[in-house]
């Protein structure tokens, strides 16, 4: 069945043709179905309260990577000294050192990264919710790059850890996390939750509607 409505030939969607997939477990059910057979979970042709939860989450999100980046990620303690490091105290210590490729690593995964998804989120929510013109497809290509690149966000956290397991030397060398492992942490996870809770049909009706 094809449609040449709003400018999209060839395409229609499920709710055009009076049909719902289950978000779970994907069975397509008609579209006055209300529970899946196949796993019993709640049908909904859109999830109506999408975006309010994508902002929630994003606000949680930025709030949370605020004191990430202000307090420090890593405590090391030897004989000698006692430092705090920042996420990009760490990355400029790692530049003095000459270690350019590790620090390049560090500043993508735990600035760049973080700070792109909070700007892809919210330039997607905001786009489907006044129905901006967008080349088609542009904003499925743009949600699949934030699902591909939220796995990299926990580097920081990763590092930490290992080093905190690794180096326990006594009273000679230690290091911990400091309070910024513990924010870093939740605002990839509420990031992530906000990505999640985005919708994905919300994007044809933006695009159809805009067309």
């Amino acid at each position: 069945m094809e449609s040449t409505r709003h400018g999209l030939p060839g395409l229609i969607t499920a709710r055009e043709a009076g049909l719902v997939a289950c978000t779970r477990c994907g069975q397509v059910h008609a579209g006055g179905a209300v529970r899946c057979k196949r796993c019993h979970g709640p049908l909904e042709s859109r999830d109506r309260q999408s975006l309010q939860k994508v902002w929630a989450w994003l606000i949680a999100g930025i709030v949370a990577f605020i004191p990430a980046n202000i307090y420090p990620m890593l405590i090391t303690s030897t004989l000698l000294e006692h430092t705090e490091s920042t996420i990009v105290g760490g990355a400029i210590q790692l530049v003095e050192h000459h270690n350019y490729g590790i620090a390049a690593i560090v500043f993508v995964a735990s600035i760049m990264i973080p700070i792109g998804k909070f700007i892809a989120i919210a330039y997607l929510a905001i786009s489907v919710h006044r129905h901006q013109i967008l080349k088609m497809h542009q904003r499925h290509r743009l949600y699949d790059v934030v699902e591909f690149i939220g796995r990299w966000s926990m580097i920081d956290v990763f590092v930490v850890a290992i080093l905190s397991a690794l180096v326990q030397l006594g009273g000679v060398a230690t290091i911990n996390p400091g309070v910024a492992a513990m924010s870093f942490a939740l605002s990839v996870v509420f990031t992530m939750l906000s990505a999640l809770a985005f919708d994905p049909r919300l994007i044809w009706d933006a695009d159809r509607t805009a067309s």
